[in-house]
């Protein structure tokens, strides 16, 4: 079959990179695509937003099965819109992508049907927010943007001014746009992040292996929040007990919860968990492959994807055994010095050659292009240096010494991807 993404992103590389492998696939398009996925796609340029465009190239074309990497169209009702025309395609409804797409959805969700989160509180009028941070509230706290705000609309403030200042930065000088017309107040919580993506046909679950993202921009966790600044799989603090846990209180109760609802979900499911003290609790929800979490998942499933998508289009995932590799993945991201706030781009890209015909590392773009014939930056977040070990441990010093082979003016990278490893 013919097969198209919806994207531009590392993931959408990576989802390139492994729908490719399938020998299910004649042929691969990816819109609009960036540099690296060009190795794997014919990159077609149509926005991710331009869902009639969309669905009539894949008319056109005869495209079998579209894949939606990307949280903007899936939230926008892409999947509604494919399906309306009789085109298959992998991805939740709009009314489904609510899971994402509103956090203040997403919590009420998890309070109706007693799903472990942190205690909250919804708020789409300043003066009110500001009211309940100056009565009740207890620091640190934190306010997160209720839309969608490339994983960046999140603010920990350790005091009241702080929370103040937070509250004029998303809802009144709107720094996330309309993503700040409500805001959710949450307790803070504190404990290791673990991230456990999951295929889903609207009734069953089939969990991925799990993987810890690095947000902040800085080493030791400093910084600015970022779209991800690298990532390890599996997370050594992911136990078969959290795991049992999980399974029970959160992931099948997710999915049943939004069955109950009307809004069956099928797609992918990403687990943004919280082991606190307490035991462990959603941090968030997302209704699509994170990035960079899919450039350590997918390198170490053994799976044919386009099986699995199926699956979940037709109802049939309680047929799927899902297996991973007994190894480890580790990602780097290379960045443009200054991300997340302001980047040169257009610099040139050398050693990209060094990673080809490898299946130990692998490089994926995130915000590349071509310029002149040669390979140049075109994002904040660049490449995503990834590669395998047969420990954490292993991997990570096979990335870092990856992270050698490339090189661009102005890159940068965190330094402690996966440091806590050597905690566990």
């Amino acid at each position: 079959m013919k097969v198209l993404i919806v994207g531009s992103g590392g993931r959408e590389h990576a989802l390139a990179w492994k729908i490719a492998q399938s020998p299910r696939v004649e042929k691969l398009y990816c819109a609009p695509g960036n540099a690296g996925i060009s190795q794997y796609a014919e990159c077609v340029a149509i926005g991710a937003m331009e869902f009639e465009k969309l669905a009539d190239f894949a008319e056109e074309n005869e495209i079998g099965l579209t894949v939606v990497g990307m949280d903007d169209p899936l939230v926008g009702g892409i999947v509604d819109v494919f399906e309306a025309r009789g085109l298959r395609v992998f991805g939740p409804r709009k009314n489904a992508a609510i899971l994402e797409g509103s956090k203040a959805f997403s919590k009420d969700l998890m309070k109706k049907y007693g799903i472990p989160t942190a205690a909250y509180e919804n708020f789409d009028d300043p003066k009110a927010a500001l009211q309940y941070l100056e009565t009740e509230a207890k620091f640190p706290i934190v306010l997160k943007a209720d839309g969608l705000a490339l994983g960046k609309g999140v603010l920990i403030c350790q005091n009241l001014e702080e929370a103040k200042a937070g509250v004029r930065t998303i809802m009144e000088d709107r720094q996330f746009g309309a993503a700040g017309n409500r805001m959710v107040i949450e307790e803070f919580m504190t404990g290791r992040e673990v991230s456990v993506l999951s295929f889903v046909d609207g009734k069953t679950i089939r969990c991925m292996t799990s993987a810890q993202d690095h947000k902040r921009a800085g080493d030791g966790d400093t910084g600015l929040n970022t779209g991800g600044m690298g990532t390890f799989s599996p997370s050594p603090f992911y136990t078969e007990e959290v795991e049992a846990f999980c399974e029970k209180h959160i992931f099948q109760p997710t999915v049943d919860a939004m069955a109950a609802e009307g809004r069956p979900f099928k797609g992918i499911i990403f687990f943004g968990l919280m082991l606190t003290p307490e035991g462990p609790r959603v941090l968030e929800y997302n209704a699509r492959f994170g990035d960079p979490e899919a450039q350590v998942v997918l390198p170490r499933m053994k799976n044919d994807i386009v099986d699995v998508f199926e699956a979940c289009i037709d109802g049939t995932l309680d047929r799927i055994d899902l297996q991973f590799e007994d190894n480890a993945c580790v990602c780097v991201v290379l960045a443009s010095a200054g991300y997340p706030v302001k980047y040169e781009k257009g610099l040139e890209i050398r050693g990209l050659e060094k990673f080809q015909g490898r299946d130990d590392c692998f490089v994926f773009h995130a915000g590349t292009a071509f310029k002149d014939g040669k390979i140049v930056t075109n994002g904040g977040r660049v490449l995503g240096v990834t590669a395998k070990g047969k420990t954490l441990k292993e991997a990570r010093a096979n990335a870092y010494e990856a992270v050698k082979w490339v090189d661009f003016d102005n890159k940068y990278c965190r330094n402690d991807i996966g440091k806590a490893i050597d905690e566990a």
